[in-house]
């Protein structure tokens, strides 16, 4: 293979694994079960290829609280549903439900949450919401 060639090769393989590598199967969560968390928003990370919350859950009696993680969508997808980086604000309590990792980790992929505040609900589920400019 001339030298040209093998470079040519070389960047694009290089660059298809780079792409393969930057998304992920969605096969670690069990979307048959569905878990609900309440607590206390630690943090929202708003940024790309997908958000992720963490919850601090309200303990059982004399029970320590644990520590939950929710993927979502991307920042893109969830401002098109409305979403902004400031939804869900540190210290606000909130009712979580997610379909769990299937390794019993306390994470999931979001499907919902409601700010207990004010009963407002945010929902990750794009094939649930009208397309965009829908009447």
């Amino acid at each position: 293979m001339s030298r040209p060639g093998w470079l040519t090769s070389a960047v694009c393989a290089a660059a298809w694994a780079t792409a393969a590598q930057a998304h992920h199967s969605f096969a670690m969560f069990d979307f048959s079960k569905t878990v609900t968390v309440n607590g206390v928003v630690k943090e929202l990370q708003w940024t790309n290829p997908h958000v992720l919350i963490w919850i601090e859950s309200e303990p059982a009696a004399g029970q320590p609280a644990t520590e939950w993680t929710a993927e979502l969508t991307s920042p893109g997808n969830l401002t098109r549903m409305g979403w902004t980086k400031r939804a869900l604000k540190p210290g606000d309590r909130v009712e979580m439900q997610i379909n769990p990792l299937r390794d019993g980790s306390h994470g999931g992929a979001f499907h919902q949450a409601k700010l207990l505040s004010t009963g407002q609900i945010f929902t990750s589920n794009l094939r649930s919401q009208p397309p965009p400019g829908a009447p």
